[in-house]
Order: structure tokens, then C-alpha cells, then sequence
């Protein structure tokens, strides 16, 4: 039996180089296969080694990625956010590189109690060893997704990561986009409500009609309208940015200017879907192998020894072989198919962005234009109402052109670093790597 038992371990590392590749689109195998120690809990989450000690590019690729984000205050909320997040997703790769751990062991031979019942009717008990001396390389397989699907969680955690940051600066830039709109308004207040006053006494001077003070009220009533929407959001996304971070961000305002967003990473997308393709050649590989000859040795420790070959093929030989055959070959396919399909998708998102940001940035060197137009029109109308040659409304009017530019002008330079922020998102390259 002893004998049988050093065979058995023999033959299941021969296994290794008997099963192949049965699917015409696999490609690139991880190498020799190894086992190691679980992911300490409290060493960072992503480990570009994998549980066969070999490196992944996929996560060093992760790992070597650098934040676009300068010392600042987007930095400051970022790394508020960072600090208190529960990261979830970080949970599942752990529990993706615990899988991958034990798949690591999977060619030893497997050992479990049998227990029968005799003719005699006394039960007999022993220890069942069976090795897989052949399987088409399904255990090999089974390796290779559980490495692949390490990887799909790294770029989920970093694709999560990377979210959050946005989320909370997005936050951020929303309550610094109202505040300034609101300042806008609060900084022409005082002379609407001067309009206000000069035309009710014009109008209890018999001079104007009060057609023309309520039309003066009415604009002076929705810029206090708008500034308080404008505190409003400010206020309810200013809670929602405390909600997410450890420490408090009162204080802090301002915008940053990004670095090369993009650089030479691909998308995160791009990276998901391929590790995705991975994961499914593996699995077609293990599917595959279930219509090859299956080799197993087992033998009974107890009571009475013994020991055997068998042979067998798990799926079968139905009609149906041929399509299932082919439906396989037609995963690897599809995987490639899909990858290629992203590419072109996250190249249209950023292509969109990118024009976003022409346009805004066109937009923003003409509103100065407009705001300087809107200043000559008002000191001019304020002039000819002096002269009496121009009615309060008409300045009004005028008054209002003025502030509704300054305001687009401060709505743009805020969307402007939005758009930015989308594209650094699509790139992964919010965090640096070593802080997913």
C-alpha cells in the first residue's frame, strides 16, 4: 500500500504536464505551481504575486499606477474618503486569493474515511487515498481560473477604489460650484434691492407704473430663489461628503490642475474584461477536459487493503458531444471578441470626454468676452439712466445679463474639472496603487 501511496503522489505531479490545452483560442498558461502562505490581513490588499509565486503583470500594473491628483484639496478628500472606506471589494479579493490557495493543492490526493457494513453485519472502516493520475488537464484548469478570477477581483477593487475617490471629489466640486454661484447672486444683491427701492419710490411718485416695480421684484425675488438652491445643494452634498469621510473637509476649497490623466495605463475596463477572458478560457479548458479519458488510482487503508485503477470519462460520449465541443471552442472566441468590444467602447467614453473638455475649455475663453460685453452694456444703461434717457427695468435687465454670464462662467470652470476627473476615473489613476 505504501507503495501505491508514493505512486500516486508521483503521478499527480506528472499530471501537470499531461493535461493541454484543448482550446483553440487559450493562450499564455501560468507556469510552474507552487503553493503559498494566506494574504495577511493586514498586509495590503493587492500582491502582484500569485498563489503559484509567480507575478501577475495585470496587478503590478495596478500597483505602479500613480494618482493624477496634486498636493491639495483634492488630495485632502481623497485621502479623507480613503481612510473610512469599508472596502468590500478588497473582502472579495481575499477570499478570491484563498480559493486560488487551496485550487494550488489541488493535484495531491485526496483522502476521506470509508465505512461499511459486512455480511456479518459488523461494520468495517478504513481510509480511502485516490489520486488523479490523468484528467485532460481539468486540475490545471481549475488553477488557472481560480489565479484569473484573483485577478478580475484586483482590478474590481481597484475599479471600486477609484469610484469612491470620484464620488466624493465630484461632492466636492458640486459644493464649490454652488457656493460660487451663490456668491455671484449675494454680491449683486445689494444693488438689485437699490433698483428695488429707487423704483417703488418712483412709482409712489406717480412716475412709473407698478407693472414695471413688480417686474424689478420678481428678478430680485428668483436671484434670492437661486441663491438658495445654490446653499441648498451645497449644504445636502456637503453632508453627504462628511457621511463618507474619517475626518472633517470644512476648510477646504479651491480646485487642482490634473497631470497627464491618462498616460501609458489602458482603462480599467479594458483590464476587467480581459482578466473576465481569462477566467473563461480556464473554465472552458476545465469544461473541455470533462470529454477526455479521466485516470484516477485509489486504494482502501483498514481492515483489508486494497488497491485500483479506473478509468472513466465524466461527461461522456452523447450525441450532443460534437456541439458542446464546439460551444466551447466558440468561448474562447467570444472572450477575445469581447475584450476588443471594450477597447473600442472605453476609446468612444474617453473620445466623448475629451471633446467635452475642447468644448468647455472654447466656452470658457469666450465667456470672459461676454462678461466684459455685459459690463460695457450695464456701466453704459447705468449712464443713460442717469441722463433719463433709460428705464430701471431696462438696467435691471441689463444688470441681470451681467450676473447670469458671471455665474456660466463659474459653472463652466467647475464642469471643466469634472469632465477631468471622468477620464482620470476611466484610467484608474484617482489612487496610487499601493493605497488600493
Amino acid at each position: 500500500m505504501a507503495t501505491l501511496l508514493a505512486a500516486s503522489v508521483l503521478t499527480g505531479c506528472m499530471a501537470e504536464d499531461m493535461g493541454r490545452d484543448l482550446v483553440s483560442r487559450a493562450g499564455g498558461i501560468i507556469g510552474n505551481d507552487t503553493t503559498v502562505v494566506a494574504p495577511d490581513q493586514n498586509a495590503a490588499a493587492l500582491n502582484g504575486e500569485l498563489s503559484n509565486g509567480e507575478r501577475s503583470e495585470l496587478i503590478d500594473d495596478l500597483l505602479n499606477r500613480r494618482s493624477v491628483l496634486p498636493a491639495g484639496p483634492y488630495r485632502q478628500v481623497a485621502s479623507s474618503v480613503l481612510a473610512a472606506n469599508s472596502r468590500a471589494a478588497e473582502a472579495e479579493l481575499r477570499a478570491a486569493m484563498l480559493r486560488s490557495k487551496a485550487r494550488e493543492m489541488n493535484w495531491l490526493p485526496s483522502l476521506g474515511p470509508t465505512i461499511s457494513l459486512n455480511s456479518l453485519g459488523s461494520i468495517v472502516a478504513g481510509l480511502l487515498v485516490e489520486q488523479t493520475l490523468f484528467d485532460g488537464g481539468a486540475k490545471r484548469a481549475e488553477r488557472e481560473f481560480a489565479r484569473a478570477d484573483v485577478e478580475v477581483a484586483a482590478v474590481a477593487l481597484a475599479q471600486d477604489t477609484n469610484d469612491r475617490v470620484y464620488q466624493a471629489l465630484d461632492l466636492y466640486l458640486t459644493i464649490q460650484a454652488s457656493n460660487a454661484r451663490a456668491a455671484v447672486n449675494e454680491g449683486g444683491m445689494s444693488r438689485m434691492e437699490r433698483f428695488e427701492y429707487v423704483m417703488s419710490e418712483r412709482v409712489n411718485a406717480g412716475i412709473n407704473d407698478r407693472a414695471d416695480l413688480q417686474l424689478v421684484q420678481q428678478k430680485l425675488t428668483q436671484m434670492r430663489s437661486d441663491v438658495l438652491e445654490d446653499r441648498e445643494a451645497a449644504s445636502s452634498a456637503r453632508n453627504e461628503l462628511a457621511a463618507m469621510s474619517a475626518t472633517s473637509l470644512d476648510g477646504i476649497s479651491g480646485i487642482s490642475n490634473l497631470g497627464d490623466v491618462a498616460g501609458a495605463t489602458q482603462p480599467l475596463d479594458v483590464m476587467k474584461v480581459s482578466a473576465e477572458g481569462t477566467r473563461t478560457l480556464a473554465e472552458a479548458r476545465a469544461m473541455q477536459a470533462g470529454y477526455m479519458p479521466n485516470i484516477t488510482a485509489s486504494g482502501t487503508i483498514g481492515q483489508s487493503d486494497s488497491a485500483g485503477i479506473g478509468i472513466g470519462i465524466p461527461k461522456g460520449l452523447g450525441f450532443g458531444r460534437g456541439a458542446d465541443m464546439a460551444a466551447i471552442d466558440a468561448m474562447g472566441e467570444a472572450a477575445e471578441l469581447q475584450v476588443a468590444e471594450q477597447r473600442e467602447d472605453s476609446a468612444r467614453a474617453v473620445a466623448a470626454i475629451e471633446g467635452q473638455v475642447t468644448s468647455l475649455r472654447r466656452q470658457q475663453a469666450n465667456i470672459q468676452t461676454i462678461i466684459n460685453q455685459a459690463n460695457d452694456n450695464y456701466t453704459l444703461f447705468e449712464q443713460q439712466l442717469r441722463a433719463g434717457q433709460r428705464t430701471v427695468p431696462e438696467v435691471v435687465g441689463v444688470f441681470r445679463t451681467k450676473l447670469d454670464a458671471e455665474r456660466d462662467a463659474v459653472a463652466l470652470t467647475y464642469d471643466l474639472a469634472r469632465q477631468e476627473l471622468k477620464l482620470a476615473l476611466i484610467y484608474g489613476t484617482l489612487v496610487d496603487g499601493e493605497d488600493i
